[in-house]
């Protein structure tokens, strides 16, 4: 099978699905409505696979806290004070072997169901991506779906000790747990009993959190004494061999990939412990870190086993910078350089559901802007590449939901709707029939974008940085405008992306040094051809050197130019 460049859509079931258009702020899941995994149909999957996504990310599948559970169905509710929403947070699990409720039609065959969906990803040729939430866990976790032999996290604790690398968690002995005023506010007749308080999953070691903590969540113990700094690794801590049991169960169940909530937080001997192990049973098997400190990236790729780290404080907030402008793309090459070498191990995207839409009012409104940016995301290196859904068809985010507020981001806490996507799904049709003509041109950038990805030269080639030659502000304008090439032995690009929303005329240089390593011979003819078929040029290699290719860059565009000689 030939190599390709890793693409991976993420969606959340409970938003892609809903097809209700009139929703309340903060409403249950009967006035708003909630997605199934049914509504993720062969068509949809075919839809994605045409637009040339290879792995779906499934956010919020595994079963976390709800504050309007299934009595019937053996699911009770959840405490409202400890739970973020009506729908309540993906990553607040309650039961790790199981899946969320909402998202099945029938509650009793709700893993019946997420299997299937599994089955047809798989059957369309992509791949499974669910969240691992390793860190944390919600303060009323319960497994009723645990396999015979399991224990629940925390059973068998001795919560006289604050730390012990046998507990899952850690304690604040003698205290119960005291929420603020500001939480307890939210809902007054209800009330929450823990009576020996353990700490938050942001790593609060107190019985008093605040409405800004974690404060649903509790913290995980891998043998860690935040107290005394030390580790205690030399007995397995009971966590690591829980959480191995949680990764091998949903291996079996055909998943392909782990996207890893907040990896930075737990020990990296965890992740080099178990990695290996999973691979063992899925050589193909990935993982995805959720790493923020870029001091810990070389030690997360290389001890810790992981596939991709999260590429957010580098070249995503440098991203977000150059199309808001107050940083130019000049910078860019420090994002590259800062990594020192482990490029193709990160991750990249524009939109994510953590971060606020490219078309809010919080970032930049027209997402056209931000065309460039995913250009160099996608072409940059041999990295993954990811989407959010509604992304691609000008989603906002706009207005208050619920718990979430408005904030720029599409709510993960409550039941709601995607107004923009709703017109991509049409009904359930999925054709995109309802969309605006800016908004189908839009869906055909990113189209066009992910097809690219999937050049020989994008895929496996080499990375060469052409601002350093290109720094003639009379010529080019490295504020404006990223160059670069991506090369193999078979296949030379050359990559040029403008930011600014004026036409670029330009001189682009390729140094003498350049021509070396791709290979070309001197004095040659030298083509240039755009893959989109817009734009076709020859120029020989010593004006090339000394002059440049002259170009003419539209507004907020790319070029994907093949060499050839």
């Amino acid at each position: 099978m030939d190599v390709q460049k890793v693409v991976v859509y993420q969606l959340l079931p409970r938003l892609f699905g809903n097809k209700n258009t009139d929703v309340v702020i903060d409403g249950s899941r009967e006035e708003n409505g909630c997605g199934k995994f049914n509504d993720i149909t062969l068509e949809v999957l075919a839809e994605l696979k045409k637009m040339g996504i290879t792995h779906v990310w499934y956010t919020g599948v595994i079963e976390h806290a709800l504050v309007q559970g299934y009595p019937d169905n053996g699911i009770p509710d959840g405490n409202p004070l400890v739970i973020k929403g009506k729908a309540g947070s993906p990553y607040a699990i309650k039961d790790y072997y199981d899946v969320n409720p909402d998202l099945a039609e029938d509650v009793d065959q709700r893993l019946e169901e997420f299997g299937n969906l599994v089955e047809r990803t798989h059957k369309t040729g992509l791949k499974v991506i669910i969240d691992f939430v390793p860190n944390h866990l919600a303060r009323e976790y319960s497994s009723d779906k645990k396999p015979e032999g399991i224990d629940d996290f925390g059973v068998g604790d001795d919560k006289s000790k604050a730390f012990d690398n046998q507990n899952n968690f850690y304690y604040i002995p003698d205290q119960k747990l005291e929420l603020s005023e500001d939480i307890k506010a939210r809902y007054p007749e209800s009330h929450y009993n823990e009576l020996v308080a353990r700490a938050t999953g942001n790593d609060q070691f107190t019985n008093q959190p605040g409405i800004n903590d974690w404060f649903e969540t509790v913290k995980l113990n891998y043998g860690v004494d935040y107290k005394s700094k030390k580790n205690h690794f030399d007995q397995l801590p009971d966590t690591w061999l829980k959480m191995r049991d949680v990764l091998k169960y949903w291996t079996v169940k055909g998943v392909d990939g782990f996207r890893c909530d907040m990896a930075e937080m737990v020990p990296v001997e965890f992740w080099k412990w178990v990695i290996p192990q999973l691979k063992q049973i899925e050589p193909w098997l990935t993982f995805t870190a959720e790493v923020y400190n870029p001091a810990l990236y070389k030690l997360y790729i290389h001890e810790g086993q992981f596939d991709y780290l999260y590429d957010k404080v580098g070249l995503y907030d440098t991203l977000r910078g150059v199309v808001e402008g107050h940083r130019t793309a000049k910078d860019i090459s420090a994002c590259w350089q800062n990594l020192q070498g482990i490029d193709k191990h990160m991750l990249r995207f524009m939109e994510n559901h953590d971060e606020q839409r490219i078309a809010s009012r919080f970032f930049a409104s027209d997402p056209k802007l931000a065309i460039p940016a995913m250009a160099v995301s996608a072409f940059m290196h041999q990295g993954p590449l990811m989407i959010y859904n509604g992304q691609e068809v000008r989603e906002k985010a706009e207005g208050v939901s619920g718990f979430s507020g408005d904030d720029g981001r599409t709510t993960i806490f409550d039941y709601w709707h995607m107004p923009e996507h709703q017109k991509w799904m049409n009904n359930g049709m999925f054709d995109g029939a309802r969309l605006s003509d800016e908004q189908k041109a839009l869906r055909d950038e990113y189209v066009k974008i992910v097809h690219l990805c999937q050049q020989p030269a994008i895929v496996q080639g080499l990375f060469y940085d052409l601002m350093w030659q290109n720094n003639d502000m009379g010529l080019f304008d490295a504020n404006k405008l990223y160059t670069f090439l991506r090369y193999t032995n078979s296949q030379q690009l050359l990559v040029v992306c403008n930011f600014s929303s004026e036409r670029q005329h330009i001189h682009l240089k390729i140094p003498s040094a350049a021509l070396q390593i791709l290979d070309i011979p001197r004095p040659i003819l030298i083509d240039f051809a755009d893959l989109q078929g817009v734009f076709q040029s020859s120029i020989g290699s010593e004006e090339l050197i000394s002059k440049g290719l002259k170009m003419v860059v539209s507004p907020l565009s790319y070029f994907v130019l093949e060499i050839n000689y």
